[in-house]
Parts: structure tokens; sequence; C-alpha cells
């Protein structure tokens, strides 16, 4: 127990270490000063997998790394399972930016015997259609394209005592525009532990670690007149090489406590320290109010202290309707304040067997 609070201080010590510095740089040529450093955003491919899903965690901030104990944790955490003790399926709705759509379904079927929980989930981000256009007809040839990301994942998390659990998850990533594809494999790999003092939970993932994307497809080939000055070579068959770019590293740290009011009610406050390998590091703000097991209403802050954050306050709400041995459902709303790109929409609907 001693180690495993001692790894957690360890890990958050460690993520206040790398924290990189700001600083500029001189040219001694030119005498020009220049930012040597900088966040990395946009430096990664499939930026679909940092969507965060669930209403629940959504409508807190995100911070759900050591409060995750529902089928949404086979994105936040998947040690988070290993506590879910029912059979439950969540499905979520995202009306996502710029009129995109995101959508998630998760399963987890608990095996007690075992202390064992298996779990699948499905990520898309539906891009629509759009008009394809070239140079020499920039309002469009009247074909259409489309675009799509997909993520399946199979997880499994086991409790090895009442209080530590581990979760992993592997993936399969596609990403697919018109007629190019890429695809990826990543692993998650988390832990949870509820410790002594009662009400307090401490969570640790690590996500997305994997291989990199490389755009493919038949679009990429076409033939090339490489020497007009000479007539008997005029159509090389080429492939364009498209640049491979790593998916997004993840470390999150997470602490929950959760306080009995009375008989009545109940107050959850949550904090997760996120450590991103294309930004800077960020802190994750939750709170959420329960009255009667039955009406939540929720509130937090998303990306503190991130650089160039433009994603903020998040507000929602929720209704359990869940009672023991009998079939329950779970319908929940956030909503995400994304600056001037408006806001986020999330609604999910849980399913208790």
């Amino acid at each position: 127990m001693k180690f495993i609070c001692r790894s957690f201080l360890g890990f958050i010590l460690a993520l206040a270490c790398t924290h990189p510095a700001c600083s500029q740089e001189k040219d001694s040529e030119s005498g020009v000063q220049f930012v040597a450093d900088v966040s990395g955003v946009g430096t990664n491919a499939a930026a679909f997998l940092e969507i965060g899903v669930g209403a629940r965690a959504m409508a807190m901030g995100g911070a759900y790394g050591a409060v995750a104990n529902d089928a949404s944790a086979l994105y936040w955490n998947p040690a988070g399972i290993a506590w879910v003790d029912r059979p439950q399926c969540e499905l979520m709705h995202n009306e996502w930016l710029v009129d995109t759509n995101y959508e998630f379904a998760g399963f987890v079927l608990p095996v007690a015997s075992i202390r064992s929980t298996f779990g699948f989930s499905l990520i898309t981000l539906d891009y629509g259609k759009e008009a394809v256009r070239t140079v020499d007809r920039p309002e469009g040839t009247g074909e259409t394209f489309t675009g799509r990301d997909l993520a399946i994942a199979l997880s499994y998390g086991i409790a090895f005592t009442d209080r530590f659990s581990f979760g992993l998850s592997g993936k399969f990533i596609n990403e697919r525009i018109w007629s190019e594809t890429s695809t990826a494999a990543a692993i998650d790999v988390g832990v949870f532990y509820s410790t002594l003092l009662k009400g307090l939970k401490l969570g640790a993932c690590v996500n997305n670690f994997g291989s990199k994307l490389e755009l493919r497809g038949r679009r990429l080939r076409t033939v090339v007149d490489p020497d007009p000055s000479v007539t008997n070579f005029d159509r090389v068959p080429v492939n364009y090489k498209t640049g491979v770019y790593p998916l997004p590293l993840l470390f999150r740290v997470g602490v929950s406590y959760e306080k009995t009011i009375g008989s009545f009610s109940q107050v959850l406050f949550a904090l997760d320290v996120n450590h991103p390998s294309n930004t800077t590091e960020s802190v994750n703000l939750g709170m959420e109010c329960g009255f009667a097991d039955m009406f939540f209403l929720r509130g937090g802050y998303a990306g503190l202290f991130e650089r160039d954050a433009i994603n903020g306050l998040t507000l929602g709400g929720g209704v359990d309707l869940v009672r023991r041995g009998r079939m329950g459902i779970r319908i929940d709303y956030s909503w995400s304040d994304w600056g001037v790109l408006e806001n986020a929409q999330r609604f999910s609907l849980g399913l208790i067997f």
C-alpha cells in the first residue's frame, strides 16, 4: 500500500519536473530572437482520440481518471471497469465542432468469480460530405468525398485487492479521407486505488501508446513526366508519400473525493493532471452534487493552465433510475464552452442490466 502511494506521488512529481519551460534563443548571425519552445499542437495524428466520452465525465470538466466506474471508463481509465458489478452499456452522441458528429458505444461485462471485467468500445467521428475541388474548378467538380475516424478497443480490468485494480485496453485505429486510409494499433494502461480514507480515490493512466499513422490510397498514385525533353519516357508511375505522425500520447493522474451529506445528498470533487505529448500540461477540475442517488448537477473546468487553450467551462446534469435487482437507465447531458468555436453538447444513455 505504501509502495502504491509513493508511486502515485512520484508520478505526479515527475510530471511537474518535465513541464517545458518557455525560453528564447538568439540567432548569432542575424541577431533575431525566436521562441525555442512550442506546445506541439497539431503535430499528432488521430486527434479524435483526445475528445472525451460520456456526458457525465465531460460535465465534470473531464476530471474522470479517478472517478471512472462505469462503461465510460473504457476511455478514461480501463482499471475503473474492474469495479463495475453489473453488465453495463453506454451510448453517447456528441454534436462536435463545425457540424461533425462524434459517437461512442461501450459495453462491460463483469465476471465476479475471477474478479475481472471485460469490455468493448467503439468510437467514430464523422466529418460528413464535402465537395471535391480542383485548381481548375474551385467551385467543385460535382463529386463529393467523406471523412471518418474510427477506434475499436478490447479492454480487461482486474481487482487485485478490494482497493487496487489494473486495466489494459488494446486499440485498433483507422482514419479515412476519400479513398486514403491509415491504420495504427495502441494500448491504454491504467491503475485505480481506493485509499483508506473513505471516499478518497486515486487513478492513473497512459493512453494511446502505439504505432504511427500514414495515409495511403489510390488517389496518391499517378503518372508524371520527369523530363519533358525526353520524348520516349513521359509516363512514369509514382506514389506520393505522405507524412508519418504519432498518436496523441497522454499521461493522466487523477484524485477524487466523495462525501455524503446527511441521508439525502452527496458531493463529489475530482481533479486530473494531464501530461500530453502534443501540448502543455493542464488540469481538469470537476464537481458533482447528487440528490437521493437519482438527480445530479455537475460543473467543471477543462484545460486549466494549458497554453492557448480555448475550451474551459463545462456544465451538465443527469438522472439515474437504477435499482438493485432491476434493469436501470442513466441519462446525462453536458455543455462545454469552446470560445470562438462556440460550444459542444453531449447526450449519454447508460443501460445497467
